[in-house]
């Protein structure tokens, strides 16, 4: 949602509360000029504090854009380190497996030809 809608709903719901209000209540001219000016001046400390708070809602978004832009990256950085040392550390212990999978098959091999040796 963007903040114009935002604040173009929060203006259009108050105009048609301030004079719903207006027409609904029995009031004189006096006292209906004077709602009016209340509700006005209320009207415009709201606004300004709408306006105070997207102001900061701006600027906290930029911030943690920024942030983002620095801290993403690096991020991005240490996992693929962290990658590239398991790679190395899984290298080593993959050829040490291989080794003791080729000496097992041998065994297995040598083991097969002893039993058929024995069964002749």
């Amino acid at each position: 949602m963007k903040a114009s809608n935002f604040v173009f709903g929060l203006i259009t719901g108050s105009v048609t509360a301030a004079v719903t209000v207006l027409f609904s209540t029995p009031q004189s001219g006096r006292e209906i000029r004077s709602s009016v000016k209340s509700a006005s001046t209320d009207l415009k400390y709201k606004m300004n504090d709408v306006k105070g708070k997207i102001a900061e809602l701006k600027d906290s978004i930029t911030h943690m854009s920024k942030e983002a832009r620095e801290i993403v990256p690096e991020a991005i950085e240490d996992v693929k380190g962290s990658i590239e040392q398991w790679k190395l550390s899984t290298e080593k212990n993959k050829e040490r497996l291989e080794k003791e999978i080729s000496a097992i098959q041998n065994s297995l091999a040598e083991l097969e030809q002893s039993i058929a040796a024995q069964q002749k």
